[in-house]
């Protein structure tokens, strides 16, 4: 396999994936309430073992298994990753007490989980967090104060992997990960009203207890736990940004062979092939793309972050314009509340904007740029 194909096995089996989310997870998802976690949809998930698949592949495996089920159901892509960005820290960093007492819960789909990052004052500069950790009294632990917004899966998951300011440094030094359950004293949450139809919330911590147990990872390194994190997960936001897009195409390619004006189907009107070639080719430069970055990633290669960057910038505004020429070639059909276009509309806005926006990544893609001209001058 080359970072530009796709060997048979993996073809047919993201095929099987996309078949299995349309007409098994889907179903489940339309019975879920919006904004509020969906457990029965995680629970199959588990069932499914594709929980279990989540944490045990590399990029690329990952890459796939999200864009197939956003392909087939954006709602199951979404609880799975989310599984998989709020677990991935105590999978990476955990210690073995850790890792036992909560990854098979993950894993199983009983446990769901957090990824606590973002603050009113830090979203996509996310080393200027603000969330104190104070030394408790006595020296056993901390104590966190402060507010976590923007927080998916928040105030309903069973655990946050939570970041705070255990030092006076600025910056990214200082930060500390730790995993914090969800019933610690102190710790409430609010639901969020959101365009986007998964669960996002607020977070409060009053004197929330933390100990050195705790910790994920060593004290003051939680910044790299973080970024250790979010390198994986960049690229499979584009695979889920892929598989709307791609969702999308489809959608209008139906749609545009048997829609009729003017005396016959719209795609025989130039303007209109022309657009869905267009949205045809972005899609699959995008795709390419992602392949691209998470095989580098997994190969080990230099220039990853720059790769993955550039993944997710271009992948997830070529899921804003497809989707957004899907609904205007569908018309006022796709703006009706449950209509496939009406709801990928809705959550592909989204990604341009979480685990770094797009002029977040305009500028991690130039800084290594020219970091790299440096280097060979």
């Amino acid at each position: 396999m080359t970072a530009f194909s796709l060997d048979p096995a993996r073809t047919a089996w993201c095929d099987e994936l996309y078949v299995l989310a349309r007409d098994e997870l889907r179903p489940l998802a339309e019975k879920g309430e919006p904004g509020h976690v969906n457990r029965p949809l995680v629970a199959a998930l588990g069932g499914l073992g594709l929980l279990d698949r989540l944490f045990g592949s590399g990029a690329l495996d990952l890459c796939l298994l999200r864009e197939s089920l956003a392909r087939g159901c954006t709602e199951a892509e979404t609880a799975l990753a989310l599984q998989g960005l709020g677990a991935g820290p105590v999978r990476r960093a955990g210690t073995e007490a850790q890792r036992a007492r909560w990854l098979p819960e993950v894993r199983a789909g009983r446990a769901v989980a957090a990824f606590a990052l973002s603050e009113p004052g830090a979203g996509s500069d996310a080393a200027a967090l603000a969330l104190a950790a104070r030394p408790a009294p006595g020296g056993n632990g901390w104590r966190l104060t402060g507010g976590k917004c923007w927080i998916s899966n928040a105030p309903e998951a069973d655990f946050y992997t939570v970041f705070a300011r255990t030092g006076e440094d600025a910056g990214a030094r200082g930060v500390t990960a730790f995993l914090v359950p969800a019933d610690r004293p102190g710790l409430t949450g609010t639901a969020l009203d959101m365009l986007s139809p998964h669960p996002v919330g607020a977070l409060d911590f009053d004197e929330v207890p933390v100990t050195a147990e705790d910790v994920l990872g060593e004290p003051g390194r939680g910044f790299r736990v973080a970024m250790d994190t979010l390198n994986l997960f960049r690229p499979s936001v584009g695979a889920f940004a892929v598989g709307m897009a791609r969702a999308a195409l489809e959608a209008t390619l139906e749609h545009t062979a048997h829609r009729t004006a003017f005396g016959a189907p719209l795609k025989d009107l130039q303007a209109v092939s022309h657009q869905v070639a267009e949205m045809a080719t972005r899609t699959e430069a995008a795709r390419l793309l992602v392949y691209s970055a998470a095989a580098a990633h997994d190969a080990g290669e230099p220039g990853v972050p720059r790769r993955a960057a550039m993944a997710k910038l271009y992948a997830t505004e070529t899921a804003q314009y497809v989707v957004d020429a899907a609904v205007q070639l569908h018309g006022a059909r796709a703006l009706q509340r449950g209509h496939l276009l009406e709801h990928l509309y809705r959550e592909v806005r989204a990604p341009r904007i979480y685990e770094g926006a797009t002029e977040v990544q305009r500028t991690i893609i130039a800084k290594e740029l020219y970091a790299t001209q440096e280097t060979h001058a």
